[in-house]
């Protein structure tokens, strides 16, 4: 193979059949998914963040696939690191790997060469949220607004998780928001790809299926899975913030009746669709299929096999 080394990526807003289409690619060119959805690398979590099964897989690879415990942190660093180490293998064994999932940073690091450094930031983590519990939101965002005003302004008082993490890289590298990204693309990509975004033309449709879809995740058990995220808060860090499972914990608390929690998540699910499609939309490198439009496998393997040669 001359040259950059080829990837596929499947990317695109919630319920369009990413995993499905990526999987159909992966038989027909004898392709691995590398998983590039931020809430499904982490185990015992299958049904709310809608992990591909070994199952469904039928014997298709999957890499960082329910593979870290809920508790454990994760970076955008750690998953280029990570998804890097796994497309390299994949390349070395002659198969195809592609990459599939909706979490934008993901994917618009990886295809445009976008590196970031990893920090060992536990104590200073742990300063800042005792800072934070002592001083409060509003002390803590004026205070990076002090540093980094642009970057402030994007964010909103109750953002705990951004604002302490804006803070954390600022005593790290000494640099603003603005000031990383534009150091952060020094590097060439390191893989030719071909990307193709899932959607629909009608956005109604779009909505239909996320409704639909909490409607089987809710009869598949994600009510107990909920649960589980709920009893375990103080420690599943990043699980407790996923669309999915807060919304329930009103419910478990006995705040609020489960349809309106359901409600709630269908919401919740729509709005992070319309900002995943913002994302992508702003990826140049995107070929859009329409789902209610067009027949999707068909097309992306006419693109792959053009694209492989």
């Amino acid at each position: 193979m001359g040259g950059l080394g080829k990837i596929i990526v499947v990317c695109g807003p919630t319920a369009t059949g990413k995993s499905d289409v990526a999987l159909a690619l992966c038989r027909r060119f004898g392709g691995e998914v590398v998983n590039a959805d931020s809430m499904q690398v982490y185990r015992g979590l299958p049904i709310g963040t809608a992990a591909v099964t070994p199952a469904e897989a039928g014997g298709v690879p999957l890499h960082l696939n329910g593979f870290l415990p809920p508790e454990e942190r994760y970076s955008v660093a750690s998953w280029l690191r990570d998804a890097q180490a796994c497309i390299d293998e994949i390349h070395r064994r002659g198969a195809v790997p592609v990459v599939c999932g909706g979490t934008g940073l993901y994917i618009k690091s990886l295809v445009e060469g976008i590196h970031y450094s990893e920090q060992n930031g536990t104590e200073r983590r742990a300063a800042l949220e005792a800072e934070w519990a002592m001083q409060g939101g509003e002390a803590m965002l004026a205070r990076l607004r002090a540093q980094d005003p642009d970057h402030a302004d994007k964010l909103n008082v109750n953002d705990k998780k951004r604002i302490l993490r804006a803070l954390e890289l600022l005593a790290d590298t000494g640099l603003t928001e603005r000031e990383r990204a534009s150091r952060s693309h020094a590097a060439p990509p390191a893989y030719e790809a071909l990307c193709i975004g899932l959607d629909y033309a009608d956005r109604a449709a779009l909505y239909a299926a996320i409704n639909l879809r909490v409607d089987a995740m809710l009869a598949a058990g994600l009510l107990d899975e909920a649960r589980m995220v709920y009893e375990n808060r103080g420690c599943y860090g990043t699980a407790v913030q996923a669309i999915g499972y807060k919304e329930f914990f009103p419910y478990f608390a006995g705040d609020a009746p489960l349809e309106a929690c359901t409600d709630k998540l269908k919401q919740a699910t729509r709005n992070y669709a319309k900002r995943q499609l913002t994302w992508f939309r702003k990826m140049p490198q995107v070929r859009w299929l329409r789902v209610d439009e067009a027949n999707v496998q068909a097309q992306a393997t006419e693109w792959v096999q053009a694209f492989l040669g």
